[in-house]
Protein backbone atom coordinates (compact mmCIF):
# COMPACT_ATOMS: atom_id res chain seq x y z
CA UNK A 1 0.00 0.00 0.00
CA UNK A 2 1.71 3.25 -1.42
CA UNK A 3 0.34 5.37 1.24
CA UNK A 4 3.95 6.82 2.44
CA UNK A 5 6.41 9.15 1.06
CA UNK A 6 10.10 7.56 0.38
CA UNK A 7 12.21 9.74 2.98
CA UNK A 8 15.40 7.72 2.06
CA UNK A 9 16.38 6.53 -1.39
CA UNK A 10 14.19 4.82 -3.53
CA UNK A 11 16.81 1.83 -4.37
CA UNK A 12 17.27 0.99 -0.55
CA UNK A 13 13.08 1.42 0.35
CA UNK A 14 12.76 -0.92 -2.56
CA UNK A 15 15.14 -3.88 -1.47
CA UNK A 16 13.71 -3.86 2.27
CA UNK A 17 10.54 -4.12 1.06
CA UNK A 18 11.10 -6.64 -1.40
CA UNK A 19 12.98 -8.45 1.35
CA UNK A 20 10.29 -7.85 3.86
CA UNK A 21 7.91 -9.26 1.73
CA UNK A 22 9.17 -12.31 0.30
CA UNK A 23 11.31 -13.20 3.58
CA UNK A 24 9.89 -12.05 6.71
CA UNK A 25 6.01 -11.69 6.11
CA UNK A 26 5.78 -15.31 5.85
CA UNK A 27 7.75 -16.28 9.28
CA UNK A 28 6.11 -13.28 11.30
CA UNK A 29 3.50 -14.96 13.33
CA UNK A 30 5.68 -18.27 13.66
CA UNK A 31 8.26 -15.86 14.99
CA UNK A 32 6.13 -14.26 17.44
CA UNK A 33 4.08 -17.56 18.49
CA UNK A 34 7.45 -19.51 19.26
CA UNK A 35 9.22 -16.88 20.85
CA UNK A 36 12.73 -17.48 18.77
CA UNK A 37 15.14 -15.17 17.71
CA UNK A 38 15.20 -14.82 14.21
CA UNK A 39 18.67 -16.00 12.73
CA UNK A 40 18.27 -17.01 9.80
CA UNK A 41 16.91 -13.69 8.99
CA UNK A 42 19.48 -12.10 10.70
CA UNK A 43 22.06 -13.92 8.94
CA UNK A 44 20.66 -13.14 5.19
CA UNK A 45 21.01 -9.25 6.16
CA UNK A 46 23.95 -9.45 6.93
CA UNK A 47 24.56 -10.75 3.50
CA UNK A 48 22.35 -7.58 2.46
CA UNK A 49 25.21 -5.66 4.34
CA UNK A 50 22.67 -4.44 6.61
CA UNK A 51 23.75 -5.24 10.14
CA UNK A 52 26.89 -3.18 9.51
CA UNK A 53 25.24 -0.71 7.11
CA UNK A 54 26.38 2.81 8.89
CA UNK A 55 29.86 0.87 10.18
CA UNK A 56 33.05 2.35 8.32
CA UNK A 57 33.90 0.80 5.37
CA UNK A 58 37.59 0.28 6.75
CA UNK A 59 36.05 -2.28 9.48
CA UNK A 60 33.80 -4.05 6.35
CA UNK A 61 31.27 -1.66 7.11
CA UNK A 62 28.87 -0.34 4.63
CA UNK A 63 29.53 3.69 5.25
CA UNK A 64 26.26 4.32 4.72
CA UNK A 65 23.72 6.56 6.40
CA UNK A 66 21.08 6.91 9.74
CA UNK A 67 18.44 8.07 7.47
CA UNK A 68 19.20 4.68 5.34
CA UNK A 69 19.35 2.42 7.98
CA UNK A 70 16.05 4.37 9.50
CA UNK A 71 14.50 2.91 6.37
CA UNK A 72 15.41 -0.79 6.98
CA UNK A 73 14.16 -0.70 10.11
CA UNK A 74 10.72 0.98 9.19
CA UNK A 75 9.92 -1.44 6.03
CA UNK A 76 11.21 -4.55 7.90
CA UNK A 77 9.28 -3.91 10.94
CA UNK A 78 5.60 -3.27 8.74
CA UNK A 79 5.93 -7.38 8.78
CA UNK A 80 7.88 -8.03 12.03
CA UNK A 81 9.49 -5.67 14.34
CA UNK A 82 10.97 -8.66 15.88
CA UNK A 83 13.92 -8.62 13.23
CA UNK A 84 14.05 -4.86 13.83
CA UNK A 85 14.64 -5.47 17.57
CA UNK A 86 17.06 -8.32 17.10
CA UNK A 87 19.21 -5.50 14.00
CA UNK A 88 18.81 -3.06 17.03
CA UNK A 89 20.65 -4.65 19.48
CA UNK A 90 23.42 -5.32 17.00
CA UNK A 91 23.55 -1.88 16.21
CA UNK A 92 24.25 -0.33 19.42
CA UNK A 93 26.64 -2.78 20.62
CA UNK A 94 28.67 -1.83 17.58
CA UNK A 95 28.05 1.36 17.03
CA UNK A 96 29.30 1.73 21.19
CA UNK A 97 32.26 0.07 20.04
CA UNK A 98 33.01 2.17 16.73
CA UNK A 99 32.99 4.87 18.37
CA UNK A 100 34.57 4.50 21.92
CA UNK A 101 36.84 1.63 21.67
CA UNK A 102 40.68 1.20 21.19
CA UNK A 103 41.85 0.30 17.62
CA UNK A 104 42.90 -2.91 18.50
CA UNK A 105 39.27 -3.99 19.88
CA UNK A 106 37.48 -2.43 16.53
CA UNK A 107 39.83 -4.19 14.11
CA UNK A 108 39.54 -7.62 16.15
CA UNK A 109 35.30 -7.26 16.40
CA UNK A 110 33.60 -4.55 14.39
CA UNK A 111 34.22 -6.48 10.59
CA UNK A 112 32.90 -9.83 12.32
CA UNK A 113 29.11 -7.86 11.80
CA UNK A 114 29.26 -7.93 8.41
CA UNK A 115 29.62 -11.69 8.26
CA UNK A 116 26.71 -11.71 10.37
CA UNK A 117 27.75 -11.49 14.40
CA UNK A 118 25.38 -11.47 16.75
CA UNK A 119 25.00 -9.03 19.51
CA UNK A 120 23.11 -7.53 22.65
CA UNK A 121 23.34 -4.89 25.22
CA UNK A 122 23.70 -5.90 28.70
CA UNK A 123 23.25 -3.12 30.64
CA UNK A 124 19.94 -4.02 33.22
CA UNK A 125 20.41 -5.71 36.74
CA UNK A 126 17.37 -6.95 39.08
CA UNK A 127 16.77 -4.05 41.24
CA UNK A 128 17.67 -1.34 39.56
CA UNK A 129 16.55 -1.15 36.06
CA UNK A 130 16.34 1.92 34.17
CA UNK A 131 18.79 3.22 36.74
CA UNK A 132 22.38 1.89 35.87
CA UNK A 133 24.40 4.81 38.15
CA UNK A 134 25.49 1.94 40.46
CA UNK A 135 25.96 -1.69 39.35
CA UNK A 136 26.42 -5.04 41.24
CA UNK A 137 28.28 -6.19 38.36
CA UNK A 138 32.31 -5.97 39.22
CA UNK A 139 34.87 -5.75 37.12
CA UNK A 140 38.37 -5.03 38.43
CA UNK A 141 41.96 -4.67 37.22
CA UNK A 142 44.27 -7.69 36.59
CA UNK A 143 47.99 -7.66 35.36
CA UNK A 144 46.46 -8.14 31.95
CA UNK A 145 43.49 -6.95 32.08
CA UNK A 146 40.14 -6.99 33.97
CA UNK A 147 37.98 -9.59 35.87
CA UNK A 148 34.30 -9.33 35.87
CA UNK A 149 32.12 -11.04 37.95
CA UNK A 150 27.96 -10.62 38.16
CA UNK A 151 24.67 -10.76 36.66
CA UNK A 152 22.83 -9.31 34.50
CA UNK A 153 19.11 -9.71 33.79
CA UNK A 154 16.34 -9.27 31.17
CA UNK A 155 19.29 -8.95 28.21
CA UNK A 156 17.19 -9.00 24.98
CA UNK A 157 18.83 -10.56 22.12
CA UNK A 158 20.70 -12.39 24.51
CA UNK A 159 19.34 -16.40 23.54
CA UNK A 160 21.44 -15.60 20.92
CA UNK A 161 24.03 -12.80 21.59
CA UNK A 162 27.84 -14.35 20.41
CA UNK A 163 28.93 -10.44 22.13
CA UNK A 164 27.58 -8.67 24.78
CA UNK A 165 28.11 -5.06 25.57
CA UNK A 166 28.13 -5.29 29.81
CA UNK A 167 28.01 -2.51 31.79
CA UNK A 168 30.19 -2.84 35.19
CA UNK A 169 31.44 -0.60 37.88
CA UNK A 170 35.04 0.14 38.55
CA UNK A 171 37.05 1.69 40.84
CA UNK A 172 36.55 5.16 38.88
CA UNK A 173 33.23 4.48 38.22
CA UNK A 174 30.50 2.70 35.63
CA UNK A 175 32.44 1.07 32.49
CA UNK A 176 31.96 -0.64 29.44
CA UNK A 177 33.21 -4.23 28.63
CA UNK A 178 33.37 -6.57 25.36
CA UNK A 179 32.38 -10.04 26.39
CA UNK A 180 31.96 -12.75 24.07
CA UNK A 181 29.86 -16.07 24.84
CA UNK A 182 33.07 -18.42 24.14
CA UNK A 183 34.99 -16.77 27.35
CA UNK A 184 35.41 -18.66 30.73
CA UNK A 185 32.83 -17.89 33.23
CA UNK A 186 30.45 -16.80 31.08
CA UNK A 187 26.91 -18.55 31.01
CA UNK A 188 23.18 -17.92 30.56
CA UNK A 189 19.84 -18.93 31.82
CA UNK A 190 15.93 -18.04 31.48
CA UNK A 191 15.24 -16.17 34.32
CA UNK A 192 11.25 -15.99 35.99
CA UNK A 193 10.89 -13.18 33.81
CA UNK A 194 12.16 -14.29 30.57
CA UNK A 195 9.25 -14.14 28.02
CA UNK A 196 7.30 -10.83 26.79
CA UNK A 197 3.74 -10.53 25.75
CA UNK A 198 5.83 -8.45 22.69
CA UNK A 199 8.94 -8.26 20.58
CA UNK A 200 9.39 -11.75 21.15
CA UNK A 201 12.86 -12.33 19.75
CA UNK A 202 13.70 -14.90 22.11
CA UNK A 203 13.30 -15.32 25.84
CA UNK A 204 15.02 -12.55 27.32
CA UNK A 205 17.97 -14.01 29.36
CA UNK A 206 20.02 -13.46 32.68
CA UNK A 207 23.98 -12.53 31.68
CA UNK A 208 26.46 -14.42 34.88
CA UNK A 209 29.59 -12.84 35.06
CA UNK A 210 31.40 -15.51 37.35
CA UNK A 211 35.27 -14.51 36.89
CA UNK A 212 35.84 -13.46 34.04
CA UNK A 213 38.77 -12.16 32.71
CA UNK A 214 39.00 -10.00 29.76
CA UNK A 215 42.13 -7.96 28.12
CA UNK A 216 42.83 -4.23 28.93
CA UNK A 217 41.90 -3.25 25.42
CA UNK A 218 38.34 -4.87 26.04
CA UNK A 219 37.62 -2.18 28.40
CA UNK A 220 35.93 0.35 26.09
CA UNK A 221 37.46 3.85 25.95
CA UNK A 222 38.58 5.11 29.48
CA UNK A 223 37.16 3.64 32.54
CA UNK A 224 34.64 5.39 34.21
CA UNK A 225 33.18 6.46 31.10
CA UNK A 226 30.45 3.86 31.17
CA UNK A 227 27.60 6.02 31.55
CA UNK A 228 28.24 8.70 29.00
CA UNK A 229 29.36 5.94 26.64
CA UNK A 230 25.92 3.83 26.93
CA UNK A 231 23.86 7.53 26.89
CA UNK A 232 25.64 8.51 23.50
CA UNK A 233 24.79 4.95 21.90
CA UNK A 234 21.04 4.82 23.39
CA UNK A 235 20.76 8.27 21.67
CA UNK A 236 21.84 7.01 18.67
CA UNK A 237 19.99 3.85 18.13
CA UNK A 238 16.42 5.40 19.34
CA UNK A 239 15.99 6.96 15.76
CA UNK A 240 16.37 3.17 14.31
CA UNK A 241 13.93 2.42 17.44
CA UNK A 242 11.20 4.79 15.94
CA UNK A 243 11.43 3.58 12.78
CA UNK A 244 10.64 0.25 14.18
CA UNK A 245 7.22 1.65 15.71
CA UNK A 246 6.96 3.47 13.11
CA UNK A 247 6.56 0.26 10.91
CA UNK A 248 3.98 -1.38 13.50
CA UNK A 249 2.27 1.90 12.98
CA UNK A 250 1.81 1.50 9.15
CA UNK A 251 0.79 -2.41 9.35
CA UNK A 252 -1.82 -1.90 11.86
CA UNK A 253 -2.93 1.21 9.78
CA UNK A 254 -2.81 -0.67 6.62
CA UNK A 255 -4.18 -4.08 7.08
CA UNK A 256 -7.34 -2.31 9.32
CA UNK A 257 -8.08 0.28 5.87
CA UNK A 258 -8.04 -2.90 3.84
CA UNK A 259 -10.78 -4.87 5.71
CA UNK A 260 -13.16 -2.14 6.78
CA UNK A 261 -13.21 -1.16 3.03
CA UNK A 262 -14.41 -4.52 2.14
CA UNK A 263 -16.76 -5.04 5.58
CA UNK A 264 -20.04 -4.15 5.26
CA UNK A 265 -22.89 -3.38 8.01
CA UNK A 266 -25.60 -1.34 8.36
CA UNK A 267 -26.02 -1.79 4.30
CA UNK A 268 -23.08 0.13 4.08
CA UNK A 269 -18.79 -0.89 3.72
CA UNK A 270 -17.73 0.40 6.86
CA UNK A 271 -14.93 3.03 5.02
CA UNK A 272 -17.57 5.16 3.98
CA UNK A 273 -18.76 5.74 7.52
CA UNK A 274 -17.58 9.20 8.70
CA UNK A 275 -16.60 8.48 11.82
CA UNK A 276 -14.61 5.53 10.66
CA UNK A 277 -12.71 8.10 8.38
CA UNK A 278 -12.05 10.30 10.80
CA UNK A 279 -9.84 7.90 12.73
CA UNK A 280 -7.45 6.81 9.70
CA UNK A 281 -7.15 10.40 8.23
CA UNK A 282 -6.09 11.08 12.11
CA UNK A 283 -3.42 7.92 12.31
CA UNK A 284 -2.46 8.63 8.60
CA UNK A 285 -1.81 12.58 9.16
CA UNK A 286 -0.10 11.63 12.37
CA UNK A 287 2.37 9.27 11.14
CA UNK A 288 3.15 11.50 8.21
CA UNK A 289 4.33 13.89 11.21
CA UNK A 290 6.13 11.36 13.63
CA UNK A 291 8.02 9.93 10.08
CA UNK A 292 9.22 13.55 9.40
CA UNK A 293 10.70 13.63 13.09
CA UNK A 294 12.23 10.61 13.00
CA UNK A 295 14.00 11.06 10.05
CA UNK A 296 15.25 14.61 10.72
CA UNK A 297 16.86 13.05 13.82
CA UNK A 298 18.60 10.75 10.76
CA UNK A 299 19.65 13.49 9.51
CA UNK A 300 21.06 14.94 12.45
CA UNK A 301 23.17 12.28 13.00
CA UNK A 302 24.61 11.92 9.61
CA UNK A 303 25.48 15.55 10.09
CA UNK A 304 27.16 15.01 13.09
CA UNK A 305 24.57 17.25 15.23
CA UNK A 306 23.58 17.08 19.06
CA UNK A 307 20.81 14.21 19.06
CA UNK A 308 19.94 13.96 22.45
CA UNK A 309 16.64 15.66 21.94
CA UNK A 310 15.23 14.86 18.60
CA UNK A 311 16.18 11.16 18.77
CA UNK A 312 14.51 11.02 22.21
CA UNK A 313 11.20 12.68 20.42
CA UNK A 314 11.07 10.35 17.57
CA UNK A 315 10.56 7.73 19.86
CA UNK A 316 8.63 8.82 22.17
CA UNK A 317 5.98 9.99 19.62
CA UNK A 318 6.53 6.79 17.38
CA UNK A 319 6.00 4.57 20.33
CA UNK A 320 3.36 5.79 21.55
CA UNK A 321 1.37 6.14 18.11
CA UNK A 322 2.12 2.70 17.37
CA UNK A 323 0.13 1.85 20.40
CA UNK A 324 -2.73 4.52 19.13
CA UNK A 325 -3.20 3.19 15.58
CA UNK A 326 -2.48 -0.46 16.89
CA UNK A 327 -5.52 0.27 19.62
CA UNK A 328 -8.24 1.61 16.60
CA UNK A 329 -7.21 -1.10 13.92
CA UNK A 330 -8.56 -3.66 16.65
CA UNK A 331 -11.52 -1.38 17.04
CA UNK A 332 -12.46 -0.14 13.87
CA UNK A 333 -12.03 -4.11 13.34
CA UNK A 334 -14.56 -5.02 15.18
CA UNK A 335 -14.94 -9.09 16.56
CA UNK A 336 -12.05 -9.92 13.32
CA UNK A 337 -9.26 -7.45 15.38
CA UNK A 338 -9.38 -9.43 18.56
CA UNK A 339 -8.98 -12.78 16.22
CA UNK A 340 -5.98 -14.88 16.77
CA UNK A 341 -6.03 -15.56 13.61
CA UNK A 342 -5.47 -12.25 12.60
CA UNK A 343 -2.36 -10.17 13.04
CA UNK A 344 -3.92 -6.88 15.25
CA UNK A 345 -3.55 -8.81 18.92
CA UNK A 346 0.39 -8.83 17.76
CA UNK A 347 0.62 -5.56 16.57
CA UNK A 348 -0.97 -4.12 19.92
CA UNK A 349 1.55 -5.95 22.24
CA UNK A 350 4.40 -5.37 19.93
CA UNK A 351 3.92 -1.45 20.27
CA UNK A 352 3.04 -1.17 23.65
CA UNK A 353 6.09 -3.64 24.05
CA UNK A 354 7.80 -1.03 22.70
CA UNK A 355 6.74 1.98 24.05
CA UNK A 356 8.02 0.90 26.84
CA UNK A 357 11.62 -0.80 25.61
CA UNK A 358 14.50 0.73 24.87
CA UNK A 359 13.67 4.27 26.87
CA UNK A 360 10.50 4.69 28.32
CA UNK A 361 8.49 7.59 27.41
CA UNK A 362 9.02 9.56 30.76
CA UNK A 363 13.02 8.96 30.18
CA UNK A 364 12.54 10.38 26.68
CA UNK A 365 10.39 13.38 28.52
CA UNK A 366 13.22 13.62 31.18
CA UNK A 367 15.54 13.65 28.39
CA UNK A 368 13.90 16.14 26.29
CA UNK A 369 13.14 18.21 29.26
CA UNK A 370 17.20 18.58 30.06
CA UNK A 371 17.45 19.95 26.55
CA UNK A 372 15.08 22.28 27.34
CA UNK A 373 16.60 23.71 30.56
CA UNK A 374 20.37 23.89 28.99
CA UNK A 375 18.66 25.92 26.29
CA UNK A 376 17.04 28.48 28.46
CA UNK A 377 19.46 28.99 31.04
CA UNK A 378 21.94 29.55 28.18
CA UNK A 379 20.20 32.09 26.58
CA UNK A 380 19.55 30.04 23.42
CA UNK A 381 15.47 29.74 23.97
Amino acid sequence: MDLWRNLASDDTIARAKQFAREHVAPVATTLDRDDVYPLDLVRMTAELGWNSMTLDTKYSGGGRSMTELTAVMEEVSVYSPILGISLITIFQSQKCIEMFGQESLKERYLPQYSAGLTASFALTEDGHGSDIRFLDTKASKTENGWRINGEKAFITSGSAAELFLVLAETENGVSTFVITRDMPGVSTYQGEHAQTFGLRNGPHVNLVLNDVEVPDDHLVGTEGRGLKQVMVTLANSRTLAAGISLGIARAAVEDALRYVDKREAFGSVVLEFQGIQWYFAQLVAEIDAARFVTYAAGQDLDAGRDIARSSSEAKMLAGALATKAADIAVQVCGAHGTRETQPFGRYLRDAKAYEVAGGSAEVLKNTVAKSLIKAVRSGHA
